[in-house]
């Protein structure tokens, strides 16, 4: 694809993104229910080509973690369109009025929230993202551009057409387009389009993400690169800190929620670590140890990048500290501010925890799994944000809209 064939593109997206504008929130749920229904009766077709991309990835010796990310099933498809479902029954967020001011000289004004543009997403490997940036978009009006790996290649082509298939009769078919060039050339252009693509939401590795962050001229929000960590404390409780242990870094190792790093307190440390490492060897997660977690239990030694390392894998860090405040020190340093959490039945140590860990998830007796827009209720989700602006932690459709001032008057001028 030539930079002009990309514009041609992104034009036709600008012009879908103001016909969604202006539908009903009723109209846009219709689509939503409709692409759901496509999902299922299409099924066959979406799993034979992704069948297409797995046969591919295991040629490129892709990882089990990664294999398991990149692959759909119907249990799969039937999630997804539920999730479609979920959000279409999700309270409408757009032309909403949010604020209304009366200034003594008679101007009201009005703020309202309407939907950002174009939102373009680069992701990596796993091809339910289509599906669910495609929906956010569709419930908040705003038109959507995505740009996937090159791994899901077949399984985004498919979703694509079947998704636009259901915008047929409602809205342009450019309201939802799948870039299908996967050069870096391609990358690049887009990145440069300020104007054309309102937004930019880089998903996937956090080599991706930075490359994005640092060579973007559209506005981007960062997401996702997740090394995550959970605080065994002094007072926790031993057996729920194993559970708890287990579901963040052995449930779905290769996404962002999932633990990378274990630090435990010295005080629980003898107590703590040879039952989690019975666990462990059971299900084959490779332990890497600071020093002191080396004298403790037998394992590969850690090294300084090791805690800072997203593994994606079956594998994670320990790091032994001497109490709270070296724990928050520890995290708040190797951390990329997605999710941590505490095991603990102090509160006072707990609260501690909760208010000075500079995260956008921050739990407490609970995995870091549920870091989730579907988890936390809001249907599906952008992706997980890991800055400050203008949207943190999960995003919903309430991050991807934006806001203007309706001014009234009748005849003010200003002195």
């Amino acid at each position: 694809m030539d930079i002009e064939n990309l514009d041609d593109l992104l034009k036709g997206a600008k012009k879908a993104s103001k016909e969604l504008a202006l539908l009903s929130g009723e109209k846009r749920n219709e689509i939503l229910y409709r692409i759901a229904d496509n999902l299922i009766k299409n099924s066959p077709y979406i799993l034979d080509e992704n069948q297409k991309d797995l046969k591919n990835a295991k040629k490129a010796l892709l990882s089990t973690a990664m294999q398991e990310r990149l692959a759909l099933d119907n249990k799969k498809l039937e999630n997804i369109a539920l999730s479609l479902n979920n959000v279409a029954s999700l309270s409408e967020v757009v032309n909403i009025e949010l604020e209304r001011i009366k200034r003594p000289n008679g101007l009201e004004i009005v703020k309202k929230s309407v939907p950002i543009g174009v939102i373009a997403m680069i992701f990596e490997s796993r091809p339910n993202v289509a599906v669910d940036i495609a929906s956010l978009c569709i419930k908040t009006a705003n038109a959507c551009v995505l740009k996937g790996g090159k791994e899901a290649i077949n399984s985004n082509i498919a979703l694509e057409k079947v998704m636009r298939e259901a915008l047929k009769g409602i809205v342009s078919k450019d309201a939802i387009i799948l870039i299908k060039d996967n050069s870096r050339e391609i990358t690049d252009n887009l990145m440069k389009k300020r104007g054309m693509v309102d937004l930019l939401i880089p998903r996937g590795s956090k080599r991706l993400i930075s490359y994005v962050k640092d060579n973007s001229l559209v506005p981007v929000i960062e997401t996702g690169a997740g090394n995550c960590s959970l605080y065994i404390h002094e007072d926790a409780n031993i057996d729920m800190g194993v559970k708890i242990a287990i579901n963040a870094k052995y449930s779905r190792p290769s996404v962002c929620n999932a633990i990378e790093n274990i630090v435990v307190d010295k005080k629980i440390a003898n107590s703590f670590l040879p039952l989690l490492k019975r666990e462990f060897d059971k299900l084959k997660i490779e332990i890497r140890g600071c020093n002191e977690t080396c004298k403790i239990i037998e394992c590969k030694r850690a090294e300084e990048i090791d805690f800072y390392t997203e593994y994606n894998d079956y594998i994670v860090a320990i790091k032994i500290v001497d109490d709270i405040d070296e724990a928050i020190e520890f995290i708040n340093t190797h951390s990329t501010n997605h999710s941590e959490c505490i095991v603990s039945d102090n509160a006072k140590a707990s609260e501690k925890f909760l208010e000075e860990i500079d995260s956008a998830c921050v739990y407490h007796n609970a995995s870091t799994r549920f870091t989730d827009g579907g988890e936390f209720g809001f249907g599906a989700e952008l992706g997980i944000s890991t800055q400050k602006l203008h949207a943190r932690g999960p995003m919903g459709i309430r991050e991807m809209t934006t806001y203007k001032y309706l001014i009234y008057g009748n005849g003010q001028v200003r002195n």
